[in-house]
């Protein structure tokens, strides 16, 4: 399917961000749409590239940007100095990621009924904290997300559905992490479910990531088997 791109610039709190939007032309109208929050670097190739992947599967995919119009890490110390600040305040995290939900809600190429957000690494987080405010969107899913609960949703009923694409050998997010992520998505009466990749790392999607002293190392029959599983979890969000 022939797929087009193009850039849409959004504001929050008088900061400037810029987001990709991709869609398959020959679906013309609006169309169920998937956000894709990007991992601690902020929105680049790999964010775009699903998006891509995304639309030629007939639905709209948008990659998100969290940090600001143009801002991207290069070092790991540069991109920790990006996340952290968000990671540290997730009720202002959360409050970003919504208001990027009502700007995507409103572009003409988008079905506002029928919204996926999904993240790599930091974005998982994200994508799970969507959840977590109980946003009325239909799904959300974390890929080697990180886990941590934030205090301000406790008690909060989660109404997306929830799934997590997860390596069993992640340093970032260790088994007794999984059980809590289980546990509170359980007390959230979510529809959830996490799929834990045996003798798999963080970053385990990305071709990039060959660090294991770090963590962070691909791997590919992980990725492709977590692709499928969420192109299915796409069709039962959007039927």
């Amino acid at each position: 399917m022939p797929v087009s791109t193009r850039l849409v610039e959004y504001n929050y709190s008088r900061k400037k961000f810029e987001g990709l939007l991709a869609v398959d032309n020959n679906s013309p109208g609006s169309r169920p749409t998937v956000l894709i929050s990007h991992a601690w670097a902020g929105r680049g190739p790999v964010e775009e590239e699903y998006a891509q992947r995304i639309a030629s599967l007939g639905y709209a995919g948008f990659a998100l940007d969290l940090y600001g119009k143009g801002v991207l890490g290069e070092t790991n110390e540069e991109c920790q100095a990006l996340m952290n600040p968000l990671a540290n305040d997730r009720p202002g995290l959360q409050a970003r990621l919504l208001n990027v939900i009502d700007v995507v809600k409103k572009l003409p190429e988008v079905d506002s009924s029928k919204i996926v957000v999904m993240g790599f690494c930091f974005g998982g987080l994200c994508a799970l904290d969507v959840a977590r405010t109980g946003a009325d969107i239909k799904g959300v899913a974390a890929f080697h997300g990180l886990f941590s609960a934030p205090e301000n949703t406790r008690g909060v009923k989660i109404k997306a559905k929830v799934i997590a694409f997860h390596g069993w050998d992640d340093p970032m997010a260790t088994p007794d992490d999984v059980k809590a992520l289980g546990a509170e998505l359980t007390q959230a009466d979510a529809d959830w479910r996490i799929h834990a990749h045996g003798g798999t790392m963080h970053a385990f999607t990305n071709p990039n990531a060959a660090n294991p002293g770090f963590g962070t190392v691909y791997n590919k029959r992980a990725a492709d088997r977590s692709w499928n599983s969420f192109k299915l979890f796409l069709e039962e969000c959007f039927a």
